[in-house]
């Protein structure tokens, strides 16, 4: 078996409010913004904070006063991120030497984004289940905000950058039981920021506005509302059923829902369609945003703090592949 035994999670200090985005984009209304996407204030790195500098500071958080989680006892490091430092080496490499952690050590990134911690936990579980490693150091880290135009205001106004560090061993307070995962490739275009690897190694530095003013460039992020929403209302509750029947348990079972924090909307249309009890069904954007790989363990850490994480918990993240993912948790 499996378990989680820590959370932590790092935020960037600089905070972006939504009275500032309609200082940029005075058409918006801060209350148009707050009921459309659930956000009130997102958290952006600094131009030179790196996801690779925001993971060690989650991780750095994670070990602080904890005399049962030793820097040592890790034997195992997985990034997920799709902002690293360098197309080459592995950011998770720097992780290990900036942490000083041991040199007899696996260390890998995997570039996913809001599945990446469902699937970085069934990475975890397999290399703990199979003997491979037992002290796992799952971090997530993005840097979102830095693949985004500056009039990009509908984007700007969901997504916000954060770090988290989650360790993964045979002990814990949440056993991570049985996995149920997905991946669409025919939807990678909806969602994607074109230049910049092998395919396109060069910047285009052309950028083209819509007739609503969104700014369209192979530079920066795209994504496609309307087909994300589709994906998501079409998958998702096929994930959470299948995770119910993988885990041979019922729904009103469930004590409570944690999925991948994408924006108000598409929350409550999710919940609405599954029928989940309001009090069931956990959401914290507010104050951070849509973090991507970050809003699930950002999600449980502020659960967990509230006292509200207990008994059976179905985690569920989906987006840009597409890709998605579903699991149980059992809390202690």
């Amino acid at each position: 078996m499996a378990y989680i035994k820590a959370i932590s999670y790092y935020l960037p200090s600089r905070v972006v409010s939504n009275e500032e985005l309609v200082a940029e984009f005075p058409e918006w209304t801060v209350d148009k913004i707050a009921s459309k996407v659930g956000v009130d204030e997102r958290h952006v790195a600094a131009s030179d904070e790196t996801a690779t500098d925001m993971a060690i500071k989650a991780a750095e958080k994670l070990f602080e006063g904890r005399s049962d989680i030793q820097k040592e006892s890790v034997d195992f490091v997985i990034l997920c991120t799709q902002s690293p430092d360098y197309i080459l080496p592995t950011s998770a490499c720097i992780v290990q030497s900036r942490l000083g952690l041991r040199t007899d050590i696996g260390a890998f990134d995997f570039n996913l984004g809001c599945s990446g911690y469902v699937y970085g936990l069934a990475i975890a579980k397999g290399l703990v289940v199979g003997g491979i490693a037992r002290c796992v150091l799952l971090l997530t880290a993005e840097t979102y905000n830095k693949h985004l135009h500056p009039r990009d205001k509908g984007n700007r106004t969901i997504f916000g950058d954060a770090a988290t560090a989650t360790i993964i061993s045979n002990e814990g307070f949440a056993e991570i039981k049985d996995f149920v995962l997905g991946t669409d490739g025919t939807g990678a275009e909806n969602l994607i920021v074109k230049s910049g690897a092998m395919r396109f190694p060069n910047r285009s530095e052309e950028v083209s506005f819509d007739e609503n003013g969104n700014p369209h460039s192979a530079d920066y992020l795209y994504m496609n509302g309307a087909e994300i929403f589709s994906f998501t209302q079409q998958n998702v509750p096929k994930v959470v059923k299948e995770t119910l029947l993988k885990n041979n348990i019922e729904q009103d079972d469930i004590d409570l829902y944690v999925f991948h924090q994408a924006n108000k909307y598409m929350l409550n249309f999710l919940r609405k369609k599954l029928k989940i009890a309001e009090d069931k069904f956990f959401v914290n954007m507010a104050k951070v945003g849509n973090t991507v790989s970050n809003s699930i363990p950002i999600a449980l850490c502020d659960a967990k703090q509230q006292g509200v994480l207990r008994g059976n918990v179905l985690l569920s993240g989906f987006g840009v592949g597409y890709s998605w993912g579903g699991v149980m948790l059992h809390i202690k």
